[in-house]
């Protein structure tokens, strides 16, 4: 019997050293080679802003180490369409490869004028490292490419490229392609999870077993959506003298009304 409880012990002692990092780039690194095998869906690996918030202590050191990641052109970070504040960090290598398998896709349908996803590649990804782009500046760094045309943007936006923003239609934020399952799916796993949780007699979970639980709803592992929702300020972590434990921060109620809008909006 102590064996096994030893061996739970050591489980989460690793579990709870894999969910802290020491600087941005590393649990960047970290997350990114544990991001799960999706089924189906062409996707690079990408990394919530709300993991890394709860993967390294000091908030205002993720908001500078990222930024000055961002301006060396090592990662982008997009404004994620779930109807929540949500940002997503992906490396620039991995963007380029998603640009790419997209290009390829409509090579293959043959549709449209695609010299303008060169353009985009060269001229706007290039040196448009914000998340957002206006509509003036979108048409001024394509047409060093060549003549640009309403098409070619409508192309752009049709390939997943870029979403028009809706306070403000002469502004499109940068996206990442083929996302669009995968975040019904964040936000559906958020929910789930979160009413587990309120199942509990103490609203609490040993994180050890709670890791290896899979999903119904969402393609996203357990350990994705715990850091998730740690660094968004849903659940906590807690220790007893062997465990590690994952537990509910508000009223469980609050908590679940507030996910179910997040699916509602990501639907």
């Amino acid at each position: 019997m102590d064996s096994v409880a030893d061996s739970d012990a050591n489980h989460s002692i690793s579990l709870e050293q894999n969910l802290s990092f020491s600087d941005t780039l590393v649990a960047l690194q970290m997350m990114r080679a544990q991001f799960p095998q999706i089924d189906k869906v062409a996707i690079q690996p990408f990394i919530l802003q709300s993991q890394l918030y709860s993967s390294v202590k000091d908030r205002t050191q993720v908001d500078r180490e990222l930024e000055s990641l961002r301006r060396d052109k090592v990662v982008r970070i997009f404004k994620l369409n779930t109807g929540q504040d949500d940002h997503g960090i992906m490396f620039l290598d991995d963007y380029l490869k998603q640009v790419e398998h997209v290009v390829k896709r409509m090579e293959e349908k043959k549709q449209g004028d695609l010299e303008v996803f060169k353009w985009f590649k060269v001229h706007v990804i290039e040196s448009k490292l914000e998340p957002s782009i206006g509509h003036q500046e979108l048409y001024a760094l394509l047409s060093l490419g060549g003549r640009v045309k309403d098409e070619h943007v409508s192309l752009l936006i049709n390939a997943g490229l870029l979403t028009r923003q809706l306070i403000d239609p002469n502004m499109y934020w940068f996206a990442i392609p083929n996302i669009g399952s995968i975040l019904k799916g964040l936000s559906q796993g958020r929910k789930e999870l979160l009413s587990l949780l309120n199942r509990r007699r103490y609203k609490e979970m040993m994180l050890a077993p709670l890791e290896k639980k899979r999903l119904r709803l969402s393609p996203l592992d357990m350990r994705f959506h715990l850091r998730d929702l740690i660094g968004s300020g849903h659940i906590k972590t807690g220790h007893t003298p062997t465990v590690l434990n994952i537990r509910l921060m508000e009223e469980p109620r609050t908590i679940v009304m507030q996910s179910c809008d997040v699916a509602i909006n990501a639907g």
